[in-house]
Order: structure tokens, then sequence, then C-alpha cells
């Protein structure tokens, strides 16, 4: 047997990614995902992301994380999995897609994909962090050396201690910069490690810098390690709605992969 693949990236978010249509990929083999997404024994990713058929929508985005395991929403995955489709004619300029948290949809400018993300409605402002779910749980906290910091031994920390349970929670760790953008790092649950980006964690510090007061902005920068996104959306009364997470999505090479 052989996987024909994509290989896909969001601002170093990346991505093994098949076109499941024919739902031929062997969905409950976590050993197999984890093996396609190990790199240095398999293609190599931060996830593996399937392109199925339904019937009320362009697509379905079917998501694992790197160690196997189905996982919530993953943003730029979202983005990476409409460029796929668009290649594959799947979908023209605009996209309608559903995924583990719900329906979504995006705007397809040359490699730059809007994604709309859900609504948001309760963000929690704790004593030193802030939380709250973009698809997926986001713990976020402001450091100042954030070139320096130890973000996989504090991520770690946080995302297998107490205050989450067994589920745990991506933790993100944020520095606000002079030209009104913020800098972050993430340590990504499923991953269990730091990734260049996280569009969901991106998308959750911009509304946490607006909630908190540290912008008053409703268009926000954020500089990940890959590169750059950008976060839109509107507020009223403590509800953020209109959440677009704006960025670069590219294909790297595709092949097949014997299995």
């Amino acid at each position: 047997m052989e996987i024909r693949f994509s290989k896909y990236q969001g601002t170093g978010n990346d991505f093994v990614v098949v076109d499941n249509r024919g739902l031929t990929f062997p969905k409950n083999d976590t050993g197999l995902v984890a093996h396609l997404c190990d790199r240095r024994f398999g293609i190599g990713g931060d996830g593996l992301l399937l392109l199925e058929n339904d019937p009320d929508y362009d697509f379905r985005m079917v998501y694992y994380n790197s160690d196997g395991n189905p996982g919530s929403m993953c943003g730029n995955g979202g983005r990476c999995l409409v460029a796929f489709a668009r290649n594959l004619d799947v979908v023209g300029e605009t996209a309608r897609f559903i995924a583990s948290d719900g329906p979504h949809f995006a705007n397809l400018f040359d490699d730059i994909i809007s994604l709309q993300m859900k609504d948001v409605a309760s963000v929690n402002v704790e004593d030193g962090y802030t939380f709250l779910d973009t698809g997926s749980p986001h713990h976020i906290e402001m450091v100042e050396d954030l070139e320096n910091f130890d973000v996989f031994g504090r991520g770690s920390q946080i995302r297998y201690g107490s205050l989450y349970g067994q589920k745990g929670s991506n933790v993100n760790f944020v520095k606000a910069e002079a030209d009104g953008s913020f800098s972050m790092r993430t340590y990504e649950r499923g991953v269990e490690d730091e990734t260049l980006s996280c569009g969901t964690g991106a998308t959750a510090v911009a509304i946490a810098m607006y909630k908190t007061g540290k912008t008053a902005s409703d268009r926000i920068r954020l500089n990940v390690k890959g590169g750059q996104l950008e976060v839109s959306f509107a507020e009223k009364n403590g509800v953020f709605t209109n959440v677009f997470l704006n960025g670069p999505a590219k294909s790297v090479f595709e092949g097949t992969f014997p299995c």
C-alpha cells in the first residue's frame, strides 16, 4: 500500500495532507499517523490533515496531532487544507468546510488564506494568565525575555499540571512590541513541544490582548517563529465574532509513502 500525500506549511506550522475523499486512509491507525508525522522515519509534520467529502459543505476537515491521536481545531491546518482544496479544484476563491469545532468559511487571496474561526463568548482573565478556547484550549502568559524563555520547560509544566486536568492545554508566551504587534511562542498539546506557529494560539493571543487592555485594536499582528499572522474580530458585550485568522499557506512538496 502507498499513501499519496502533500506537505503544506502555514508560517512554519507543517502538515502531512491527504485527499481522503475515497475514504481509503486507515483513520483508526494511530501508529501510522504518528509514523507519517515522524521527522526522522516518516514524512514529518506537526500534524496530519484529511480532506473528505461532506454533503453540506465543500469538504470536511479531519485533523490528527503528530502523536497519532485525533486533535481539536487547528487554525493553520485549516488554512493549509483550504489551499490544498483549491489545488484540487474542490474550491475556488472561497470555501465552506466543517471541522471538529463546527463550520468555517475562508477567503483565498493567492498564498494568503483568511479563515473564519469560531465565535468566542468566554475569556477567563486570571492572576498572571488568561485562558480561552478558540477551537482548541489556550493558556496565555506575558513574559519579558521571550527570545530566551524556556518554552518547553514552562509549557510542559503547565500543560501537564493540575490547572487543566488530564486533557491539558496549549500554552502561549507573549511579549508586546513597540510597533503595536505581539510576539509569541507556543507549546502545543499533541505535538508536546514548541512549534514555529499556532493558528488557534495566535487567535487566542489576539483576543486575550484586547480583553486585557494591552491593545485597543481589533486587527492585531502576531509575530511567530515561522513568520507573521494577523487576527481580526468584532467585539460586542464581551463576545468576539467575525474572528478571522489571516496568513500564508503554501505547498512544500508531494509524493507517495509506502506503508
